[in-house]
């Protein structure tokens, strides 16, 4: 199982265990780390929006056009930013840090 380290806006660390083929958001709500998720992960908003360590940026796939525009939503994009929706763990992903920004804008309400 791949391990995952949330940091949260105040610098906490929480590390989790997940079943390789979730999303991090999946993953994320499973062991109760506070992300929202509002569109229940089908792509819609950018509650999921999570900022994917430096070191751990260049080993993903690059995020498609349509995660893009969602992410042009996000509160405090950043270079790393990515939905965490999108992100799917793998083995391979063994120890992937990423951290949760201090807000969100949930434009479905």
């Amino acid at each position: 199982m791949p391990r995952l380290t949330f940091v949260d806006s105040n610098g906490n660390r929480r590390e989790v265990e997940a079943e390789a083929g979730v999303s991090i958001l999946d993953a994320a709500q499973k062991n109760g780390i506070d992300i929202e998720g509002a569109c229940e992960g089908v792509m819609a908003c950018s509650t999921c929006h999570v900022v994917v360590d430096e070191e751990w940026h260049g080993r993903l796939d690059a995020p498609g056009e349509e995660e893009e525009f969602m992410l042009d939503l996000a509160f405090g994009l950043t270079r790393t930013s990515r939905l965490g929706c999108q992100l799917i763990l793998t083995d391979a992903l063994d120890g992937l840090v990423v951290r949760l920004p201090a807000e969100w804008r949930n434009m479905m309400i």
